[in-house]
């Protein structure tokens, strides 16, 4: 029997329509328990040469909302290229808080520490340097809907102290970041700790840790595959 010419419309509308809701659902699931995102910038020292930078010698810390979230299970959507011109990837080690911080001790962070993944920490970075030479805050450029990419969190027992921790960005089959966690500039514990003397970490909170070197452009199509340890996951640009 052939198929009604309105039906060969519908069908792809509806499995449309379907994943849009699976996608929207993946994304309110990824920011169930997560109160805020704490960022780190500049924690490997070639991540702050290669973009003209000093390298910090404390923490440079600011934030993202929770509604920046999306499952990296989903679609990457820039932010309209010809507004806001380059989006930038940013691969980080991410880990997630199962207790409150506030003024901690390294052994009160090292057992905080609930879960970890990856997370691609998206920047628009023409209108990052534009805010940036005007002396403004630049959360335009970090904190829009989607410009935070967590993958599926994992058991932190896997990854020791951290202080070995090997995960990498590839897109189109090229090796675009190769980080190791033994290169960040401020360990993980005594990053947690520095932060939560700065102000309180709550259980839920987000710590993304610092990109290595190697960022760049993200661009339409572009397949992307995140490793950490055992784990991959992957992702397309729209």
């Amino acid at each position: 029997m052939s198929q009604s010419p309105h039906m060969s419309l519908v069908s792809p509308l509806a499995a449309s329509v379907n994943k849009n809701e699976s996608d929207k659902n993946s994304n309110r699931t990824a920011r169930e328990s997560i109160g805020k995102i704490v960022c780190v910038g500049r924690n490997y020292a070639a991540h702050a040469r290669e973009l003209g930078n000093d390298v910090p010698t404390s923490p440079i810390l600011f934030m993202k909302p929770a509604s920046s979230i999306v499952s990296v299970g989903n679609d990457i959507v820039r932010p309209d290229p010809t507004r806001y011109g380059d989006t930038h990837y940013e691969a980080e080690l991410c880990i997630q808080l199962s207790a409150d911080l506030s003024n901690a001790t390294i052994e009160q962070a090292q057992q905080a520490i609930g879960r970890v993944t990856l997370g691609l920490d998206l920047t628009l970075r023409d209108l990052q340097s534009q805010l940036k030479d005007k002396g403004q805050p630049w959360e335009r450029a970090k904190c829009f809907d989607g410009a935070c990419v967590l993958a599926n969190w994992i058991d932190p027992q896997a990854f020791g102290d951290f202080s070995q921790v090997q995960y990498q960005l590839t897109i189109n089959d090229e090796l675009k970041q190769d980080g190791d966690s033994g290169l960040m500039l401020f360990p993980v514990y005594e990053l947690l700790a520095e932060i939560s003397h700065a102000f309180s970490l709550q259980a839920g909170d987000v710590i993304m840790t610092g990109t290595p070197s190697g960022v760049g452009v993200l661009q339409a199509g572009d397949r992307l595959r995140l490793k950490l340890g055992e784990h991959e996951w992957q992702a397309q640009v729209q």
